[in-house]
């Protein structure tokens, strides 16, 4: 009876947990857009002062990049490197726009920025969304978690050397 109710409350427990995932993919597509508005703001910013002076985004990088401070060198590459990462995220933004419900956590698993996700992390607040995607995967959750204790039981118990043997009955 009370190895039951464990696995209920295992199985509660892990359903719960597993309806997390969705709810931190959204979080995390929240926490993107922001990213992206905000890293767009400095690539506008360097290529309107690029424009002021006659010049592309690539030559205004060439330039810098030429210089023979390393100071203004590293300024460059600093730039070049947050123009790659505002592609990237507006490619997975794109992505996740494109694709439905379990597309975007297969995207998320697979394309998650780390930084983003390491912060998204860090200020996470759980939650149990009513979306389908939230459902299944709480349900998933859930059956894993059950399922999991009832098999792991079933062999400790057949492992038990000091376990009682139910006499057979044989026909005579």
């Amino acid at each position: 009876m009370i190895g039951r109710i464990l696995a209920l409350v295992i199985g509660l427990f892990s359903g719960l947990a597993g309806a997390q995932m969705p709810e931190f993919a959204q979080q995390y597509r929240q926490r993107l857009g922001g990213a992206i508005d905000e890293l767009r703001r400095v690539v506008v910013r360097f290529d309107d002062t690029a424009q002021a002076h006659g010049l592309t985004r690539e030559a205004a990088l060439k330039r810098l990049g030429e210089d023979a401070s390393p100071v203004v060198q590293g300024q460059a590459r600093a730039t070049e490197e947050v123009i790659a990462r505002l592609a990237r995220l507006e490619d997975q933004k794109r992505k996740f726009a494109e694709e439905g419900s379990f597309g975007r956590l297969v995207t998320f698993v697979r394309e998650a920025d780390p930084g983003l996700a390491r912060a998204t992390y860090l200020d996470y607040e759980p939650a149990w969304p009513a979306t389908q995607e939230g459902l299944i995967m709480g349900g998933a959750g859930f059956a894993t978690g059950w399922g999991l204790l009832i098999f792991l039981s079933r062999i400790a118990r057949r492992l038990n050397p000091f376990r009682r043997r139910q006499p057979s009955l044989r026909s005579a």
